[in-house]
């Protein structure tokens, strides 16, 4: 039998600055953020966790090792969301929420492809099982796609339009004729 390497634990306050940290080395190692954005980013996460985490709107897991010394290795985290009730997609039910935004998925890069990811999101999946959170959604980076999949997870039809700061017009379409 092998020996466990590391843990997951459940996030607490003295976590802020860690998850913030984790969230931007995330968007950094997705090229999605400059790195001279990340101050910015770090700062901004921790003033939102500070609000979010104690009043259950973000749920987070640390996975830390445990050999030789305990550092942290990992992380991922939930935003817990009210939503509108909708038909349900798994019975003929009404689905009420609230729902779970899986975030924040995280791993160093040495303990990547050593089960880390997958401890977390399990962690995840019984941390809001638990809080009966049923509908669970995540936006994939291709590196985490095959994961969700064996955990579960499916495509759905989601779209997104992203408009930026100061530039709110809609995009442009052919024109419609009117009558004359």
């Amino acid at each position: 039998m092998t020996e466990a390497t590391f843990r997951v634990r459940e996030a607490v306050p003295d976590d802020i600055p860690l998850i913030a940290d984790q969230r931007a080395a995330m968007f950094l190692d997705m090229r999605a953020l400059s790195p001279g954005s990340q101050p910015e980013l770090v700062r901004a996460t921790v003033d939102y966790l500070r609000g979010a985490l104690p009043r259950g709107e973000y749920l987070g897991w640390i996975a830390e090792s445990i050999t030789p010394r305990s550092q942290p290795i990992g992380g991922a985290g939930v935003q817990v969301r009210p939503i509108l009730p909708r038909p349900s997609t798994v019975d003929d039910g009404i689905e009420r929420g609230p729902e779970g935004i899986v975030l924040n998925v995280y791993v160093v890069p040495d303990w990547r492809r050593r089960g880390v990811g997958e401890a977390l999101m399990r962690s995840v999946l019984t941390g809001l099982a638990e809080r009966t959170v049923h509908r669970i959604v995540l936006h994939a980076a291709p590196d985490g796609r095959r994961l969700y999949e064996r955990l579960g997870f499916v495509p759905t039809n989601e779209m997104r339009l992203e408009t930026r700061r100061g530039y709110n017009k809609v995009p442009r379409s052919t024109t419609i004729p009117t009558e004359k």
